[in-house]
């Protein structure tokens, strides 16, 4: 095994809460200065801006994964993977047809640009992104097989939008075999998480919405391949 220095959960100016700095080139340029190894794009439900990344990263020495940020009809957000972006873009339709009718007010909550791998940008997303889709928790995992990804809840200490701010435990049906973590040290202190150690693989990732938040060379984790193959192996 080798070490992959990671961040996998960043946004781009898809995302209605990213800045429109965050376009793929730029995302891109600063993940590799900041030397990481491997990095996946996880815009609010959406993959729209992973065919402009992929094409963009295709001679870059870092691996791209193709993926989304999911709210599930529970409002619990989960990171979910892809292994082919004909994947993605597969489950992307999928999720648009079960997110609500409401249209993206820009005023309020900023532009959904979709890109090109120049970043010129080639449309805008019409339905606001953040909302909750309806496609239950206990559905992801089976999508995912279905279109050839894996998933794991986001930032699972965090106080809104996580699986234990709103349903106060992981139900072990699920099939969830990792946790995002935002803040390990902090989380970790309280003795009473310390079995989510036990009993899943924690992942740090930025959840950058902002260049400079994307994550320095600090995250690792030990794969045999740096590609989704390898994560798949020790995530799944």
């Amino acid at each position: 095994m080798k070490p992959v220095f990671y961040d996998l959960h960043i946004h781009s100016c898809l995302s209605p809460c990213g800045d429109n700095d965050m376009t793929v080139n730029n995302l891109l340029n600063m993940s590799l200065l900041k030397e990481l190894d491997m990095i996946a794009l996880t815009d609010h439900n959406s993959c729209k801006n992973c065919p402009a990344l992929m094409d963009a990263a295709k001679d870059a020495p870092i691996a791209v994964l193709p993926g989304m940020e999911l709210t599930t009809a529970e409002e619990i957000h989960m990171v979910c993977l892809f292994s082919s972006l004909d994947g993605a873009m597969g489950f992307d339709s999928y999720v648009w047809e079960r997110l609500p009718d409401i249209q993206n007010d820009v005023r309020i909550f900023g532009d959904q640009l979709i890109l090109d791998k120049e970043d010129s940008i080639i449309g805008q997303e019409k339905k606001l992104l953040v909302n909750a889709a309806s496609i239950e928790i206990g559905e992801v995992s089976g999508l995912m097989r279905r279109f050839g990804g894996l998933c794991y809840p986001a930032h699972i200490d965090r106080s809104s939008y996580s699986i234990l701010s709103n349903l106060g435990f992981i139900p072990p049906e699920y099939g969830f075999h990792t946790v995002e973590v935002a803040n390990p040290s902090r989380f970790f202190a309280d003795r009473h998480n310390l079995s989510i150690k036990e009993w899943y693989t924690v992942i740090t990732s930025s959840d950058a919405h902002y260049l400079e938040q994307i994550s320095e060379r600090e995250h690792c984790i030990h794969l045999d391949t740096a590609d989704f193959s390898g994560l798949a192996a020790r995530l799944l």
